[in-house]
Protein backbone atom coordinates (compact mmCIF):
# COMPACT_ATOMS: atom_id res chain seq x y z
CA UNK A 1 0.00 0.00 0.00
CA UNK A 2 1.78 3.46 -1.22
CA UNK A 3 0.60 4.87 2.20
CA UNK A 4 1.90 2.48 4.36
CA UNK A 5 5.80 2.60 1.81
CA UNK A 6 5.68 6.77 2.32
CA UNK A 7 6.10 6.50 5.96
CA UNK A 8 8.33 3.40 5.84
CA UNK A 9 10.61 4.97 3.45
CA UNK A 10 10.69 8.02 5.87
CA UNK A 11 11.35 5.70 9.20
CA UNK A 12 14.31 4.74 7.80
CA UNK A 13 16.08 7.78 8.09
CA UNK A 14 18.79 6.99 9.67
CA UNK A 15 18.88 7.05 13.43
CA UNK A 16 15.23 8.45 13.12
CA UNK A 17 14.28 5.71 15.91
CA UNK A 18 16.90 7.41 18.64
CA UNK A 19 14.91 10.37 18.98
CA UNK A 20 11.57 9.17 18.00
CA UNK A 21 11.12 6.55 20.85
CA UNK A 22 11.74 8.71 23.51
CA UNK A 23 10.09 11.38 22.40
CA UNK A 24 6.77 9.52 22.03
CA UNK A 25 7.12 8.77 25.68
CA UNK A 26 7.86 12.40 26.65
CA UNK A 27 4.78 13.55 24.41
CA UNK A 28 2.28 10.43 25.58
CA UNK A 29 1.29 12.76 28.86
CA UNK A 30 1.16 15.95 26.73
CA UNK A 31 -2.40 15.87 26.69
CA UNK A 32 -2.52 14.07 29.76
CA UNK A 33 -1.85 17.19 32.04
CA UNK A 34 -5.07 19.19 31.27
CA UNK A 35 -7.67 16.36 31.88
CA UNK A 36 -5.68 15.46 34.79
CA UNK A 37 -6.08 18.80 36.66
CA UNK A 38 -9.82 19.22 35.45
CA UNK A 39 -10.69 15.72 37.07
CA UNK A 40 -8.50 15.70 40.18
CA UNK A 41 -10.29 19.85 40.78
CA UNK A 42 -13.38 18.66 39.76
CA UNK A 43 -13.32 15.98 42.03
CA UNK A 44 -11.84 18.49 45.34
CA UNK A 45 -13.95 21.58 44.38
CA UNK A 46 -17.05 19.76 42.66
CA UNK A 47 -16.62 22.83 40.06
CA UNK A 48 -16.14 22.41 36.63
CA UNK A 49 -15.60 26.20 36.43
CA UNK A 50 -13.13 26.07 39.06
CA UNK A 51 -11.32 23.11 37.11
CA UNK A 52 -11.31 24.68 34.16
CA UNK A 53 -9.64 27.89 35.35
CA UNK A 54 -7.16 26.07 37.20
CA UNK A 55 -6.28 23.75 33.74
CA UNK A 56 -5.88 26.89 31.94
CA UNK A 57 -3.94 28.56 34.51
CA UNK A 58 -1.35 25.66 33.14
CA UNK A 59 -2.32 25.91 29.35
CA UNK A 60 -1.55 30.02 29.28
CA UNK A 61 1.80 29.34 31.54
CA UNK A 62 2.59 26.96 28.61
CA UNK A 63 1.36 28.61 25.44
CA UNK A 64 3.80 31.92 26.61
CA UNK A 65 6.23 30.25 28.17
CA UNK A 66 7.13 27.69 25.63
CA UNK A 67 7.81 29.80 22.89
CA UNK A 68 11.04 31.07 24.65
CA UNK A 69 11.93 27.71 25.69
CA UNK A 70 12.10 27.29 21.70
CA UNK A 71 14.23 30.05 21.37
CA UNK A 72 16.46 28.95 23.77
CA UNK A 73 16.62 25.32 22.16
CA UNK A 74 17.84 27.22 19.19
CA UNK A 75 20.35 29.48 20.74
CA UNK A 76 21.85 26.92 23.63
CA UNK A 77 20.50 23.60 21.92
CA UNK A 78 17.98 20.84 22.90
CA UNK A 79 19.43 19.26 25.84
CA UNK A 80 20.27 22.75 27.92
CA UNK A 81 17.03 23.27 28.06
CA UNK A 82 15.03 20.04 28.29
CA UNK A 83 16.81 18.28 30.97
CA UNK A 84 16.33 21.11 34.09
CA UNK A 85 12.50 21.78 32.68
CA UNK A 86 11.76 18.13 32.82
CA UNK A 87 12.91 18.63 36.21
CA UNK A 88 11.20 21.24 37.46
CA UNK A 89 7.67 19.95 35.96
CA UNK A 90 7.77 16.54 37.91
CA UNK A 91 8.44 19.32 41.11
CA UNK A 92 5.34 20.49 40.01
CA UNK A 93 3.04 18.64 39.22
CA UNK A 94 3.39 17.18 42.18
CA UNK A 95 2.44 20.42 43.73
CA UNK A 96 -0.51 20.24 42.12
CA UNK A 97 -1.22 17.31 43.63
CA UNK A 98 -0.30 17.68 46.95
CA UNK A 99 -2.60 21.16 46.75
CA UNK A 100 -5.63 19.88 45.31
CA UNK A 101 -6.20 16.80 47.39
CA UNK A 102 -5.38 19.17 50.91
CA UNK A 103 -7.84 21.65 50.22
CA UNK A 104 -5.03 25.10 49.56
CA UNK A 105 -5.78 28.45 48.83
CA UNK A 106 -7.32 28.61 45.53
CA UNK A 107 -4.12 30.97 44.89
CA UNK A 108 -1.77 28.10 45.51
CA UNK A 109 -3.43 25.96 43.21
CA UNK A 110 -2.85 28.31 40.20
CA UNK A 111 0.34 28.68 41.01
CA UNK A 112 1.69 25.49 40.83
CA UNK A 113 -0.85 24.39 37.90
CA UNK A 114 1.04 27.45 35.96
CA UNK A 115 4.75 26.48 37.03
CA UNK A 116 3.12 22.87 35.83
CA UNK A 117 2.44 24.01 32.36
CA UNK A 118 4.85 26.48 32.02
CA UNK A 119 8.03 23.55 32.75
CA UNK A 120 6.58 21.12 30.10
CA UNK A 121 9.70 20.27 28.08
CA UNK A 122 8.55 21.37 24.26
CA UNK A 123 9.23 17.50 22.84
CA UNK A 124 7.12 18.06 19.68
CA UNK A 125 8.64 21.20 18.12
CA UNK A 126 11.90 19.97 19.19
CA UNK A 127 10.99 16.40 17.17
CA UNK A 128 9.63 18.69 14.26
CA UNK A 129 13.27 20.97 14.60
CA UNK A 130 15.24 17.52 14.10
CA UNK A 131 13.37 16.53 11.21
CA UNK A 132 13.30 19.71 9.02
CA UNK A 133 17.45 19.37 9.81
CA UNK A 134 18.16 16.09 9.11
CA UNK A 135 15.49 16.30 5.76
CA UNK A 136 16.19 19.68 4.69
CA UNK A 137 15.04 20.15 0.97
CA UNK A 138 14.13 15.83 1.23
CA UNK A 139 10.67 15.59 0.09
CA UNK A 140 9.87 13.43 2.60
CA UNK A 141 9.98 16.77 4.90
CA UNK A 142 6.07 17.07 4.37
CA UNK A 143 5.65 13.35 5.18
CA UNK A 144 7.72 13.83 8.42
CA UNK A 145 5.22 17.22 9.38
CA UNK A 146 2.48 14.47 8.65
CA UNK A 147 4.12 11.95 10.74
CA UNK A 148 4.16 14.33 13.63
CA UNK A 149 0.72 15.62 13.73
CA UNK A 150 -0.68 11.80 13.39
CA UNK A 151 1.71 10.97 17.02
CA UNK A 152 0.14 14.16 18.08
CA UNK A 153 -3.27 12.92 17.68
CA UNK A 154 -2.23 9.31 18.82
CA UNK A 155 -0.95 11.22 22.07
CA UNK A 156 -4.67 12.91 22.14
CA UNK A 157 -6.12 9.62 21.58
CA UNK A 158 -4.26 7.69 24.34
CA UNK A 159 -3.61 10.32 27.02
CA UNK A 160 -7.17 11.62 27.92
CA UNK A 161 -8.32 7.77 28.03
CA UNK A 162 -5.18 6.69 30.02
CA UNK A 163 -5.67 10.10 32.46
CA UNK A 164 -9.46 9.25 33.04
CA UNK A 165 -9.10 5.53 33.51
CA UNK A 166 -6.27 6.34 36.04
CA UNK A 167 -8.32 9.39 37.65
CA UNK A 168 -11.84 7.60 37.87
CA UNK A 169 -10.86 3.70 38.96
CA UNK A 170 -7.94 4.20 40.71
CA UNK A 171 -7.29 7.42 42.54
CA UNK A 172 -8.34 11.04 41.40
CA UNK A 173 -4.39 12.07 41.29
CA UNK A 174 -3.20 8.63 39.66
CA UNK A 175 -3.90 10.09 36.25
CA UNK A 176 -1.26 13.22 36.64
CA UNK A 177 1.15 10.77 38.73
CA UNK A 178 2.01 8.89 35.49
CA UNK A 179 1.59 11.95 33.03
CA UNK A 180 4.74 13.33 35.36
CA UNK A 181 6.29 10.49 35.83
CA UNK A 182 6.61 9.48 31.61
CA UNK A 183 7.04 13.24 31.07
CA UNK A 184 10.19 12.98 33.12
CA UNK A 185 11.47 9.77 32.20
CA UNK A 186 10.86 10.62 28.64
CA UNK A 187 12.20 13.68 28.17
CA UNK A 188 15.88 13.18 29.58
CA UNK A 189 16.37 9.98 27.42
CA UNK A 190 15.40 12.16 24.14
CA UNK A 191 17.65 15.07 25.73
CA UNK A 192 20.28 12.35 26.17
CA UNK A 193 20.23 11.80 22.47
CA UNK A 194 22.42 14.34 21.22
CA UNK A 195 23.73 13.25 17.92
CA UNK A 196 20.52 13.72 15.89
CA UNK A 197 19.69 17.28 17.63
CA UNK A 198 19.77 20.64 15.42
CA UNK A 199 22.74 22.59 15.30
CA UNK A 200 22.57 25.54 17.78
CA UNK A 201 23.03 29.04 16.05
CA UNK A 202 26.14 31.10 17.60
CA UNK A 203 26.28 34.88 16.35
CA UNK A 204 29.42 36.34 15.53
CA UNK A 205 30.43 39.78 16.49
CA UNK A 206 28.31 42.56 14.42
CA UNK A 207 25.87 40.10 13.90
CA UNK A 208 21.69 42.11 13.86
CA UNK A 209 20.27 40.74 17.35
CA UNK A 210 17.52 38.01 16.64
CA UNK A 211 14.03 39.08 16.09
CA UNK A 212 11.18 36.73 17.27
CA UNK A 213 9.63 34.71 14.49
CA UNK A 214 6.41 36.17 15.05
CA UNK A 215 7.96 39.66 13.12
CA UNK A 216 6.74 37.11 10.19
CA UNK A 217 3.14 37.99 9.63
CA UNK A 218 2.59 34.65 8.20
CA UNK A 219 3.52 32.74 11.08
CA UNK A 220 1.25 35.46 13.69
CA UNK A 221 -1.55 34.42 11.23
CA UNK A 222 -1.56 30.92 11.91
CA UNK A 223 -0.70 31.43 15.95
CA UNK A 224 -4.16 32.75 15.57
CA UNK A 225 -5.78 30.10 13.94
CA UNK A 226 -3.77 27.08 15.85
CA UNK A 227 -5.34 29.47 19.39
CA UNK A 228 -8.35 28.53 17.54
CA UNK A 229 -7.82 24.86 17.03
CA UNK A 230 -6.50 24.61 20.89
CA UNK A 231 -10.21 25.90 21.61
CA UNK A 232 -11.38 23.50 20.24
CA UNK A 233 -9.78 20.82 21.57
CA UNK A 234 -10.25 22.71 25.44
CA UNK A 235 -13.97 23.27 24.95
CA UNK A 236 -14.45 19.53 23.10
CA UNK A 237 -12.69 18.27 26.08
CA UNK A 238 -14.62 20.25 28.86
CA UNK A 239 -18.17 19.49 27.19
CA UNK A 240 -17.23 15.93 26.59
CA UNK A 241 -16.72 15.41 30.11
CA UNK A 242 -19.80 17.29 30.95
CA UNK A 243 -22.29 15.40 28.38
CA UNK A 244 -21.11 12.00 29.67
CA UNK A 245 -21.47 13.03 33.64
CA UNK A 246 -25.12 14.30 32.16
CA UNK A 247 -25.50 10.69 30.63
CA UNK A 248 -24.84 9.29 33.52
CA UNK A 249 -21.37 7.95 32.27
CA UNK A 250 -19.21 9.59 33.55
CA UNK A 251 -16.59 6.82 32.66
CA UNK A 252 -17.11 7.40 29.25
CA UNK A 253 -15.81 10.82 28.69
CA UNK A 254 -11.81 9.66 28.13
CA UNK A 255 -13.54 7.26 25.29
CA UNK A 256 -15.36 9.91 23.87
CA UNK A 257 -12.89 12.46 23.49
CA UNK A 258 -10.68 9.67 21.91
CA UNK A 259 -13.43 9.34 18.98
CA UNK A 260 -12.59 12.93 17.81
CA UNK A 261 -8.62 12.16 17.80
CA UNK A 262 -9.43 9.12 16.64
CA UNK A 263 -11.20 10.64 13.36
CA UNK A 264 -8.05 13.05 13.26
CA UNK A 265 -5.49 10.60 13.30
CA UNK A 266 -6.85 8.42 10.60
CA UNK A 267 -7.42 11.40 8.40
CA UNK A 268 -4.30 12.43 9.47
CA UNK A 269 -2.58 9.36 7.73
CA UNK A 270 -3.85 9.40 4.80
CA UNK A 271 -3.36 13.35 4.33
CA UNK A 272 0.39 13.08 5.04
CA UNK A 273 0.87 10.55 2.51
CA UNK A 274 -0.83 12.18 -0.60
CA UNK A 275 1.23 14.83 -2.53
CA UNK A 276 -1.13 17.80 -2.97
CA UNK A 277 -0.62 19.98 -5.71
CA UNK A 278 -2.90 22.82 -4.24
CA UNK A 279 -1.19 25.64 -2.58
CA UNK A 280 -0.64 24.83 1.75
CA UNK A 281 -2.30 28.28 2.19
CA UNK A 282 -5.93 27.13 0.26
CA UNK A 283 -5.40 24.07 1.80
CA UNK A 284 -5.47 25.53 5.03
CA UNK A 285 -8.75 27.84 4.14
CA UNK A 286 -10.15 24.28 2.68
CA UNK A 287 -9.37 22.29 5.96
CA UNK A 288 -10.99 25.13 8.54
CA UNK A 289 -14.29 25.52 6.57
CA UNK A 290 -14.30 21.74 6.82
CA UNK A 291 -13.79 21.75 11.01
CA UNK A 292 -16.58 24.67 10.96
CA UNK A 293 -19.16 22.27 9.35
CA UNK A 294 -18.06 19.40 10.93
CA UNK A 295 -18.38 21.20 14.19
CA UNK A 296 -21.77 23.06 13.81
CA UNK A 297 -24.25 19.82 15.29
CA UNK A 298 -22.65 19.26 18.12
CA UNK A 299 -24.04 21.58 20.51
CA UNK A 300 -27.63 19.77 19.86
CA UNK A 301 -26.55 15.97 20.40
CA UNK A 302 -28.94 14.20 21.80
CA UNK A 303 -27.02 11.17 22.94
CA UNK A 304 -24.14 9.10 23.21
CA UNK A 305 -25.17 7.10 20.11
CA UNK A 306 -25.45 10.25 17.99
CA UNK A 307 -22.57 11.68 19.22
CA UNK A 308 -19.82 9.17 18.41
CA UNK A 309 -20.12 9.87 14.46
CA UNK A 310 -20.91 13.23 14.73
CA UNK A 311 -17.34 13.52 16.74
CA UNK A 312 -15.32 11.38 14.48
CA UNK A 313 -16.42 13.05 11.22
CA UNK A 314 -15.63 16.32 13.61
CA UNK A 315 -12.00 15.63 13.82
CA UNK A 316 -11.45 14.22 10.38
CA UNK A 317 -10.67 17.58 9.60
CA UNK A 318 -8.39 18.35 12.85
CA UNK A 319 -4.62 16.98 11.68
CA UNK A 320 -4.96 17.84 8.10
CA UNK A 321 -5.22 21.60 9.00
CA UNK A 322 -2.31 20.79 11.41
CA UNK A 323 -0.33 19.35 9.14
CA UNK A 324 -0.90 22.44 6.86
CA UNK A 325 -0.36 24.65 9.67
CA UNK A 326 3.07 23.33 10.59
CA UNK A 327 4.16 22.88 6.17
CA UNK A 328 3.44 26.39 6.25
CA UNK A 329 5.86 27.34 8.54
CA UNK A 330 8.09 25.39 7.42
CA UNK A 331 8.05 27.59 4.38
CA UNK A 332 8.00 30.93 5.98
CA UNK A 333 10.33 30.67 8.87
CA UNK A 334 14.31 30.10 8.64
CA UNK A 335 16.17 27.22 10.02
CA UNK A 336 17.42 29.33 12.82
CA UNK A 337 14.02 30.16 14.27
CA UNK A 338 12.31 26.90 13.36
CA UNK A 339 12.22 25.77 16.82
CA UNK A 340 10.75 28.75 17.75
CA UNK A 341 8.00 28.95 15.28
CA UNK A 342 6.83 25.66 15.77
CA UNK A 343 6.90 26.19 19.70
CA UNK A 344 4.76 29.04 18.75
CA UNK A 345 1.96 26.87 16.75
CA UNK A 346 1.95 24.39 20.13
CA UNK A 347 1.93 27.25 22.59
CA UNK A 348 -1.12 28.65 20.85
CA UNK A 349 -2.89 25.72 21.09
CA UNK A 350 -2.25 25.41 24.61
CA UNK A 351 -3.25 28.88 24.98
CA UNK A 352 -6.38 27.99 22.95
CA UNK A 353 -7.20 25.19 25.11
CA UNK A 354 -6.92 27.09 28.44
CA UNK A 355 -9.60 30.11 27.18
CA UNK A 356 -11.91 27.30 25.56
CA UNK A 357 -11.53 24.98 28.95
CA UNK A 358 -12.25 28.05 30.97
CA UNK A 359 -15.45 29.61 29.07
CA UNK A 360 -16.36 26.29 28.29
CA UNK A 361 -16.35 25.10 31.83
CA UNK A 362 -18.43 28.28 32.84
CA UNK A 363 -21.14 27.88 30.55
CA UNK A 364 -21.41 24.55 31.57
CA UNK A 365 -21.46 25.18 34.86
CA UNK A 366 -24.30 27.53 34.16
CA UNK A 367 -26.18 25.58 31.12
CA UNK A 368 -25.06 21.91 30.09
CA UNK A 369 -22.61 20.66 27.83
CA UNK A 370 -24.56 21.95 25.04
CA UNK A 371 -23.32 25.44 25.98
CA UNK A 372 -19.97 24.44 26.03
CA UNK A 373 -20.10 22.24 22.20
CA UNK A 374 -21.56 25.69 20.95
CA UNK A 375 -18.38 27.18 21.85
CA UNK A 376 -16.74 24.62 19.95
CA UNK A 377 -18.34 25.83 16.60
CA UNK A 378 -17.65 29.46 17.17
CA UNK A 379 -13.82 28.53 17.89
CA UNK A 380 -13.60 26.71 14.50
CA UNK A 381 -15.55 29.69 12.58
CA UNK A 382 -13.42 32.73 13.67
CA UNK A 383 -10.64 30.22 12.47
CA UNK A 384 -11.83 30.09 9.42
CA UNK A 385 -12.40 33.53 8.87
CA UNK A 386 -9.12 34.64 10.05
CA UNK A 387 -7.79 32.41 7.45
CA UNK A 388 -10.00 33.57 4.77
CA UNK A 389 -8.87 37.37 5.23
CA UNK A 390 -5.62 36.48 5.38
CA UNK A 391 -4.70 34.09 2.61
CA UNK A 392 -2.12 36.79 1.56
CA UNK A 393 0.20 36.62 4.50
CA UNK A 394 0.10 32.68 4.22
CA UNK A 395 1.63 32.77 0.64
CA UNK A 396 5.91 32.00 1.04
CA UNK A 397 7.53 34.37 -1.13
CA UNK A 398 11.20 35.53 -1.82
CA UNK A 399 10.50 38.53 1.10
CA UNK A 400 9.28 35.69 3.95
CA UNK A 401 13.35 34.44 4.01
CA UNK A 402 15.02 37.50 3.14
CA UNK A 403 13.24 40.41 4.65
CA UNK A 404 15.45 42.91 6.01
CA UNK A 405 12.93 45.23 7.75
CA UNK A 406 13.03 43.25 10.90
CA UNK A 407 11.92 40.45 10.29
CA UNK A 408 13.48 36.74 11.89
CA UNK A 409 14.49 35.92 8.51
CA UNK A 410 15.87 39.15 7.25
CA UNK A 411 18.29 38.96 9.99
CA UNK A 412 19.25 35.06 10.32
CA UNK A 413 20.04 35.43 6.21
CA UNK A 414 21.32 38.89 5.56
CA UNK A 415 24.02 37.79 8.58
CA UNK A 416 24.55 34.29 6.54
CA UNK A 417 28.25 35.01 5.82
CA UNK A 418 28.99 35.61 9.30
CA UNK A 419 26.85 33.38 11.09
CA UNK A 420 28.53 30.24 12.15
CA UNK A 421 26.35 27.04 14.04
CA UNK A 422 27.66 24.42 16.29
CA UNK A 423 25.95 20.90 17.29
CA UNK A 424 24.15 21.05 20.39
CA UNK A 425 26.23 18.32 21.32
CA UNK A 426 29.82 19.72 20.80
CA UNK A 427 29.72 23.52 20.76
CA UNK A 428 33.06 23.64 19.93
CA UNK A 429 32.53 22.20 16.51
CA UNK A 430 31.75 25.24 14.52
CA UNK A 431 30.48 25.14 10.92
CA UNK A 432 28.94 27.63 8.59
CA UNK A 433 25.09 27.86 8.37
CA UNK A 434 23.99 28.03 4.48
CA UNK A 435 21.12 29.16 4.16
CA UNK A 436 18.47 26.64 1.93
CA UNK A 437 15.37 28.19 0.32
CA UNK A 438 12.63 25.50 -0.06
CA UNK A 439 11.72 24.63 -3.64
CA UNK A 440 8.41 26.20 -4.58
CA UNK A 441 5.77 25.71 -7.10
CA UNK A 442 2.48 27.89 -6.64
CA UNK A 443 2.98 29.24 -3.06
CA UNK A 444 3.63 25.43 -1.89
CA UNK A 445 6.84 23.54 -1.29
CA UNK A 446 7.82 20.49 -3.49
CA UNK A 447 7.49 16.91 -2.04
CA UNK A 448 7.23 13.67 -3.80
CA UNK A 449 4.91 11.73 -1.77
CA UNK A 450 3.70 8.57 -3.55
CA UNK A 451 0.05 10.19 -4.03
CA UNK A 452 -0.40 12.75 -6.29
CA UNK A 453 -3.94 14.56 -6.03
CA UNK A 454 -4.80 17.99 -8.02
CA UNK A 455 -7.47 19.32 -5.72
Amino acid sequence: MRVISTYSSLLRTPSAWRFLLPALVARLPYAMLGIGIVLLVKHTTGSYGTAGLVSAAAAVALAFVGPQTGRLADRFGQSAVVIPGALLHGAAVSAVIVAALHDAPLWLLFVTAALSGASVPQIGPMVRARWAARLEASPLLPTAFAFESVTDEFTFVVGPVVATFLATGVHPAAGLVVEAMLTVGGSLLFALERTTAPPRVIRAAGDAPRVSALRIGGVRLLVGAFVCIGAIFGTVQVSVTAFAEEAGKPGLAGALYAVFAGGSLIAGAVYGAVAWRRAAHRRLLVTFALLALGTAPLWVVPNVGILIPVALLCGLAIAPTLITGFTLVDTLVPAAAKTEAFTWLTGAIGLGLALGSTFSGTLTDAYDSGAGFALTFAAAGIGFVAVTIGQRLLKPSVRSFADTSGSAAGHTFANASTTTSAPASEATDVTPVTPVAAAVVDGTPLHAAPLALDR
